[in-house]
């Protein structure tokens, strides 16, 4: 072997010697007594390969060897899972003092943007949380029932009387499609919807397993990622601008973002009202599409079997599709076309399916 290569495999074997005594001193022997016990996986690349094999089954693995409480080294990282009733009211009640959501939710700052959410300390944190609430408080959500409904009808108009569609992927238009028009405001809705569109959906793509641990690492979807939020940083820049020059008011998320003051009476910059619609959206567009898909597809599917004797009580009732179909021909025969945010909070048999659907299948199997 050339002394050359033979001097590089030496130098790699000593690093990697290196890296995997200091990986066993710093996960087994420097570990306090009190600490959750680590996961037993291979040196530094064990706890990623582990977590890129998906979530569900990780947790499932360990839970059942470690416990309700272990932690799981991944590359330069630990994290420490909480699991089951006994452990986890201690994530729900911690303080920010105690387990800060800031450092570990940083990944996601190249998308948001700087100076919210999770790129600011807990002050002016809590203070845009305030915002958030603001925006979304009861009388605010009252006023964009009209908007959703005018979105639906049109969406739905457009399918005809019969016909296969992908319930997934209609579900998720919508919710994009009055998202876009309750949050990010009716310019947005009638100007730029399909350019907003490509670029959220080029944010929501670049937010992947390698992201969590190098937000900022020269791959291809944060490239794609980072390109979209200057796009979009150009678009909202007009937008907000033209709203504070002519200081109109508007019924949508934005404008509560455009006209939001902190305590000392500063506002928001133009970039970081952005960066807030943004948070909010990604926030609620993917558990909205996935718990609106399963209530519809568990609906049909309960609806099925009950015709076919398949549960319990079968043919004995109508069934839960039934019931929630009955419940708004009710509806519409008291009220006609009027449709508000109290009509809707009336419709006992639609919000019990749907909460049931979120005990089936949650849409956030992890909280961090």
């Amino acid at each position: 072997m050339p002394p050359a290569l033979l001097l590089f495999v030496t130098l790699l074997i000593s690093i990697l010697l290196l890296i995997l005594i200091v990986d066993v001193i710093y996960t087994r022997l420097l570990r306090p007594s009190s600490a959750p016990p680590t996961a037993l996986v291979l040196p530094v690349v064990g706890g990623m390969l582990s977590f890129l094999g998906g979530p569900l089954a990780l947790i499932s693995k360990f839970h059942a060897s470690c416990g309700e409480c272990f932690t799981l080294p991944v590359l330069h990282k630990r994290i420490t899972f909480l699991i089951g009733p006994h452990a986890s009211p201690f994530f729900f009640k911690a303080p920010d003092t105690a387990l800060s959501q800031k450092e570990v939710y940083e990944f996601n700052v190249p998308t948001f943007g700087k100076g919210v959410v999770f790129d600011v300390d807990h002050v002016t944190r809590a203070e845009q949380f305030r915002f958030f609430a603001e925006a979304l408080k009861g009388n605010r959500m009252r006023s964009y029932v009209q908007m959703m409904v005018k979105e639906a009808e049109e969406f739905f108009g457009a399918w005809g009387d019969e016909g296969v569609v992908d319930l997934r992927d209609e579900l998720s238009r919508l919710v994009v499609l009055t998202a876009s028009r309750c949050l990010l405001g009716k310019e947005v809705r009638e100007t730029f919807q399909d350019e907003v569109a490509h670029l959220v959906h080029e944010l929501d793509m670049g937010m992947v397993p390698l992201s969590v641990f190098f937000p900022y690492f020269p791959i291809e979807p944060h490239r794609r990622r980072d390109a979209a939020r200057k796009e979009l940083a150009k678009i909202f820049d007009g937008i907000v601008e033209k709203r504070r020059q002519e200081n109109r008011e508007e019924e949508d998320v934005l404008n509560t973002f455009v006209h939001a003051k902190y305590r000392d009476g500063s506002q928001l910059t133009n970039d970081q009202v952005l960066g807030m619609l943004i948070a909010v959206l990604f926030a609620g567009q993917h558990t909205s599409s996935i718990t609106s898909t399963w209530t519809g597809l568990l609906l049909l599917e309960s609806h099925q079997k009950q015709k076919k004797g398949l549960l319990e009580g079968s043919g004995k009732s109508a069934t839960f599709l039934e019931k929630v179909l009955d419940e708004q021909r009710k509806v519409i025969a008291e009220h006609g076309d009027e449709l508000t945010f109290d009509i809707l909070q009336s419709m006992d048999s639609l919000h019990f399916s749907i909460k049931e659907a979120l005990r089936m299948h949650p849409p956030l199997i992890m909280l961090l």
